[in-house]
């Protein structure tokens, strides 16, 4: 590794946050949701380390896969059901459990005559108005699908659009949900990692834990009861001081109000720190908090570290997010979410595993 930066996984956070799901959900079964390459973190990395959840939730049919080719017999959800008709016989052969969340797959579905009890995921429309049926399409294609194929099992779900924002629309999502639910006892899935953690009464049957399994979008109450899954690090590589009225980086954007002692750590939007994060996002150096000033170049960030010029040196650790630093936090200071940081490390990042309850600043 001739650059200094990896992102460095704890396979031990992973158990843990799975854990501490289980104990805020005690009577519900999990789908542990791992698209996206796991959120960034490697599909079989972290299915491995999520082997007792009781299934897996996947956003399409190669990524299930994956998990079947290299001896994954849990359930694993489709969350957005097939994309072309003829996925249907791979969804049979593998046993998936399958969403459907449009009437065209339903037809799809009648026309493939299934010999399996396939475990079927109707997906209502409570408000997310992304994907999922209607009340009406839903009571229509429920009787239709029930009375063809009696021997499919079914189920029903939904998503939650804003369970942090907004208190009365989550309750108009969810006196929905009840409404459409109440003439079938079916199993149910609703709450996401936010309903896991603040509407105890939407848990049902399933939940679907997403990304706080990685140690991220977690309440206040609850951060400590979790552990980042990601340390994003690097080293800084030069140290300069320059004087009062000089600016740093591209467009001249930063200027120093003082003598300032200019860091440059070897990480910068080619490897996936967000370009447009504004000077005074914070960074850790050797576990101590100082901000970026300037632009983020592809290769390069710059730090000011005038305030710690008695103890900086070239080589020192450098936390981008991670173990110390929530990576919520910095998405925020960059206008963006956590989950976008997290998937966004790019390929030429390498990645080291370690197995420590804790990780290192």
């Amino acid at each position: 590794m001739s650059r200094p930066i990896c992102a460095q996984i704890n396979l031990a956070a992973l158990r843990h946050n799975l854990t501490q799901v289980r104990a805020l959900t005690p009577k519900a079964r999990i789908f542990a949701v791992i698209k996206a390459n796991g959120y960034g973190h490697g599909i079989l990395r972290v299915a491995k380390q999520l082997a007792s959840a009781d299934g897996f939730a996947v956003a399409s049919l190669d990524e299930a896969l994956i998990l079947r080719q290299n001896g994954f017999l849990h359930r694993i959800l489709l969350l957005e059901g097939v994309f072309q008709a003829d996925e249907l016989r791979l969804v049979e052969q593998h046993r998936l459990d399958l969403v459907l969340h449009s009437p065209y797959q339903v037809d799809w579905l009648l026309a493939h005559q299934p010999k399996m009890p396939l475990k079927i995921w109707f997906k209502l429309d409570t408000g997310m108005h992304r994907l999922g049926f209607d009340l009406v399409s839903f009571y229509q294609s429920m009787l239709k699908l029930s009375h063809a194929l009696p021997h499919l099992k079914l189920h029903l779900m939904s998503h939650f659009a804003s369970v942090t924002e907004s208190e009365s629309f989550t309750q108009q999502q969810l006196a929905m949900f009840n409404q459409a639910c109440e003439d079938y006892a079916l199993p149910k899935s609703l709450a996401n990692s936010a309903a896991i953690q603040l509407l105890p009464q939407t848990h049902f049957e399933w939940v679907r834990p997403g990304i706080m399994l990685y140690g991220a979008g977690l309440i206040p109450n609850l951060r400590a009861r979790f552990k980042p899954v990601l340390t994003f690090k690097t080293k800084l590589i030069s140290l300069k001081w320059i004087d009062a009225g000089e600016t740093v980086g591209y467009g001249q954007t930063w200027t120093a109000s003082r003598k300032s002692l200019i860091g440059v750590a070897a990480a910068g939007y080619g490897d996936g720190y967000p370009r447009h994060a504004p000077s005074g996002t914070p960074v850790l150096v050797n576990g101590q908090r100082v901000t970026t000033v300037g632009r983020v170049s592809m290769d390069m960030i710059t730090l000011d570290l005038t305030d710690c010029a008695d103890w900086v040196a070239i080589g020192d650790k450098v936390t981008l997010w991670g173990e110390g630093l929530a990576v919520d936090e910095v998405a925020e200071k960059a206008g963006t979410i956590g989950y976008e940081l997290l998937c966004g490390i790019t390929q030429r990042v390498p990645i080291e595993e370690i197995e420590n309850e804790a990780q290192n600043p």
